[in-house]
């Protein structure tokens, strides 16, 4: 399912909750866990974060374990299944459509909700584009005709390309996060969470990631909208992500939900010639740095990157990416960089990332030459006109003065975003 929410509220998670617990009381089973599926970050139909969400039900067979609570009661995963019974799917397919459109924004803008139900997974090359390009609503429409789908859309259709992309995805490389919920009755007032203990919870477990920024002491695990969501924290173990719910001390949790997710995986990143990236793509590019960098108003930095194909690359390192733009700043002609990020409708290269591949050299101020008599330092004679010894009087000419090779502000290496600053998608980075 996909776009319930609009730029005023909503939430996808939350809808998706709803069917978990639709499908428990229509005799299904969840098999394996629920899928949250970020999508291109760079297409202007986004509501927020571009997310749309996925889920397998069946008739579950073997070992169980738990991944949420909904109504005070387990959710139960299954890793396999056998065919469930027609009746219970015929009676879940006849009622989910309904739930969706309840938990939606129905009738503002930008809210076109979907919903997918598929006998099997869709191709992976549909959520490979999906990620990384822009899928026309047919095509996602011929995919699920193919696959023998069913589905439901309000306003516009094109809820069905990110609804079909989740069911897609592959699910290999994952990451996870645990969303916890809030009381209804509490919607519209402030959060209560223990920003301290979610701090002591992330330095004490390594795996967890993007849970504060130090640098602008934000919490990111709680969003700043009227959602539903109360926090998430995303992790590389979902184990570890179990054990932590509990250490984070905040206002009652009316349910809660692990997903399995590509936040962190760089998904949407592919590595493109600088002619090839067109409106709303992402792409790696490697390149030389064309000449010196400018600051813009408000602090951003903009340079040009230089392809092997000779292409140039306008792109920019925004302000509120805090590390970026200090780093572009002091990139120099001829430096040797791979840049990371997206398009919008322009030809702005918007910067996510970049790797120092090769600097080149820098130097210092000269330095006057030592006197090898008295061994005193030489005074400059004015420009131009050398360099003589205060004490023995000895001169020397300008090209006499000693140039120390300048150790660079930001070496070779990889830079990131301010934690606060980081797309959901991007690649993970160390932590501040």
């Amino acid at each position: 399912m996909d776009d319930t929410d609009s730029p005023s509220g909503g939430c996808t998670t939350h809808v998706l909750t709803d069917l978990i617990d639709l499908a428990r009381t229509s005799g299904l089973d969840l098999i394996g866990e629920p899928r949250l599926v970020r999508l291109n970050p760079n297409v202007p139909w986004k509501t927020r974060g571009n997310a749309a969400l996925s889920a397998r039900f069946g008739a579950g067979v073997g070992p169980r374990r738990a991944v949420g609570e909904i109504e005070r009661r387990t959710v139960w995963s299954y890793a396999r299944s056998r065919a469930p019974d027609a009746t219970a799917v015929r009676a879940f397919e006849r009622a989910a459509w309904d739930r969706v459109l309840r938990g939606s924004r129905s009738g503002e803008e930008g809210t076109d909700p979907a919903l997918v139900v598929a006998p099997r997974h869709l191709p992976a090359a549909l959520y490979w584009k999906a990620v990384r390009e822009v899928v026309p609503v047919a095509e996602a429409r011929a995919n699920l005709e193919r696959a023998g789908a069913s589905w439901w859309t309000e306003s516009s259709d094109r809820g069905l390309v990110g609804a079909a992309a989740a069911v897609a995805w592959p699910g290999r490389h994952p990451t996870w996060e645990l969303t916890s919920y809030r009381d209804p009755a509490r919607l519209g007032s402030p959060r209560e969470i223990d920003g301290e203990s979610v701090r002591r919870v992330a330095r004490e477990t390594a795996s967890l990631f993007l849970c504060d920024d130090p640098r602008t002491r934000r919490l990111l695990v709680a969003p700043h909208t009227s959602c539903p969501i109360l926090f998430g924290l995303r992790g590389t173990r979902p184990s570890d992500l179990l054990r932590a719910r509990g250490r984070v001390r905040s206002e009652p949790v009316d349910r809660w939900v692990l997903f399995r997710t590509n936040q962190g995986t760089g998904d949407h990143l592919v590595r493109r010639r600088a002619a090839g990236l067109g409106p709303f793509l992402s792409a790696r590019v490697v390149g030389t740095v064309a000449r010196p960098p400018t600051t813009l108003r408000g602090g951003h930095v903009r340079f040009v990157v230089t392809d092997d194909e000779g292409t140039e690359l306008e792109c920019v390192a925004f302000e509120p990416t805090k590390t970026l733009p200090r780093v572009a700043r002091t990139l120099v002609a001829g430096d040797r960089v791979e840049v990371w990020g997206g398009r919008g409708d322009t030809t702005t290269f918007r910067l996510e990332g970049l790797r120092i591949l090769r600097l080149r050299p820098r130097h210092a101020r000269p330095i006057a030459p030592a006197c090898p008599g008295c061994g005193r330092r030489a005074g400059s004679l004015g420009a131009g006109r050398g360099y003589r010894c205060p004490g023995c009087r000895r001169r020397w000419p300008p090209e006499a003065a000693v140039r120390e090779r300048d150790r660079p502000v930001y070496p070779v290496g990889e830079y990131h975003p301010t934690p606060s600053a980081r797309r959901h998608l991007a690649p993970r980075g160390p932590e501040p």
